[in-house]
């Protein structure tokens, strides 16, 4: 099953910028996963399986790294890029 996630980080330091484009980073470098930057979250797309997989893979260094490191995630079960979604 395809889906797409937008990913937000907020690292609760002071430096904050570097850590984020590390995680953005390292998920570019995961196999089987499309990324797009934009300035306010990342959007991930891809099988539900490789998704996931790198997500839990680069989310667990970073709390490793920064314990207090906020992540919100939004998740549909499809290819957002291209699906046909109208409004209310």
């Amino acid at each position: 099953m395809k889906v797409s996630v937008d990913i937000s980080m907020y690292p609760l330091k002071e430096e904050y910028c570097q850590p984020i484009i590390d995680f953005i980073e390292a998920m570019e470098k995961a196999e089987k996963v499309s990324i797009q930057r934009n300035s306010m979250s990342t959007h991930i797309y891809g099988e539900f399986a490789d998704v996931m997989s790198a997500m839990n893979s680069e989310i667990e260094k970073v709390l490793n790294e920064i314990p207090q490191t906020v992540f919100v995630i939004k998740l549909i079960g499809t290819d957002r890029e291209k699906a046909n979604i109208r409004a209310c």
